[in-house]
């Protein structure tokens, strides 16, 4: 995939091309790791690869779940949401946000983008003066979220190893080593 989304006429896919971007790039913060490492927290945050990449796919799973007015998900499933859990892999994270990710793309594709989302009530960080959101905002909210965890995962991911977005890119996908990027390797063990 390349390093930005592709400009498409339809606004919709255009949305869920930015959306899919931002997941790209926040799993290409896990090429390459062991499971410990994508726990590992090497900052003074609690924050992980791992617990990023699943926060990200909880988080799209719930604002899905505000479109189809499902329940939402409990404060114990959203400290949980923050790190791997004893018997969770990276591969099982990023297969659960692999059936997010296409379970958002059937509910977006199956109604407009003005469909009404209710705001939930009572919660102090959403705005009490209207009823409801519409999918194009939950989608514009959700590629905005992705981005800025996307964004720490960047940096915890660069404290572990050095790796960064490029080079993990130019290692996943395959890239020819240029005088200008070198493609991520894993440091050899001398």
């Amino acid at each position: 995939m390349p390093g930005m989304a592709s400009p498409i006429p339809d606004e919709r896919e255009q949305l869920l091309a930015y959306l899919a971007q931002q997941r790209y790039v926040i799993r290409l913060t896990a090429f390459g790791l062991t499971d410990d490492q994508a726990r590992a927290t090497p900052s003074v945050s609690p924050l992980s690869v791992g617990g990023l990449i699943k926060h990200a796919a909880g988080t799209e799973r719930n604002w899905i779940g505000m479109v189809l007015q499902q329940d939402r998900m409990s404060p114990e499933d959203y400290e949980n949401n923050f790190r791997l859990l004893p018997g969770e892999t990276m591969a099982s994270v990023l297969e659960s946000y692999d059936s997010v990710a296409r379970e958002t793309e059937e509910v977006v594709r199956d109604l407009g983008l003005d469909h009404p989302v209710p705001v939930p009530q009572g919660v102090p960080w959403f705005p009490d003066d209207i009823d409801a959101w519409s999918i194009r905002w939950v989608l514009l909210h959700m590629i905005a979220e992705t981005a800025r965890h996307a964004g720490h995962a960047d940096i915890v991911r660069e404290s572990i190893d050095g790796g960064t977005a490029f080079p993990l890119m130019a290692a996943a996908e395959g890239w020819p080593s240029t005088p200008w990027l070198q493609p991520w390797a894993p440091a050899s063990a001398d």
